[in-house]
């Protein structure tokens, strides 16, 4: 009976024992790190096998390839649109400059905006008379008939 009373008692140290020198950390699951980050892994393009294998284009060295991610223009084409070939939308550039061009215009504006100014610290007070309010012009959009969900903060 002593002996049963006794490995139990010497159990009951031990686990106790055991469990004090266990971490005092909460475990958190956001710490627990045992694979990759889902959302940091973009699914590339199938690869394509070309016609000719003798005509293949010169590599691009910090290039892109055909099957890098292009998730921009894959919007584009989804939406029905064209991606623009060069670094500029020729179709957005082409509307602005419909009236021409004027190649001074930053110059002239500059001065312009100098002149309204004339001071430091008066940016506000220049062009406060050019701002709109918020709530007025929700409802005048409300009272054309235009759908606004929500109205701003008054």
């Amino acid at each position: 009976m002593v002996s049963n009373v006794f490995k139990t008692a010497l159990c009951l140290v031990a686990l106790t024992a055991l469990v004090a020198c266990g971490q005092n950390k909460e475990r958190v699951p956001n710490r627990i790190k045992t694979g990759p980050d889902e959302f940091s892994i973009l699914p590339s393009k199938p690869l394509q096998e070309p016609t000719n294998y003798s005509a293949l284009p010169a590599p691009t060295p910090g290039g892109t390839n055909l099957t890098d991610p292009t998730p921009k223009a894959d919007v584009i084409v989804a939406l029905g649109g064209r991606v623009p070939t060069g670094g500029v939308d020729g179709g957005i550039v082409s509307y602005a400059s419909r009236y021409g061009v004027d190649p001074a215009i930053r110059a002239e504006l500059a001065e312009a905006d100098e002149g309204r100014r004339t001071g430091r610290g008066k940016y506000e007070r220049a062009y406060k008379r050019l701002a709109l309010d918020p709530y007025e012009e929700w409802l005048r959009l409300r009272a054309l008939g235009v759908d606004v969900p929500t109205a701003p903060e008054k």
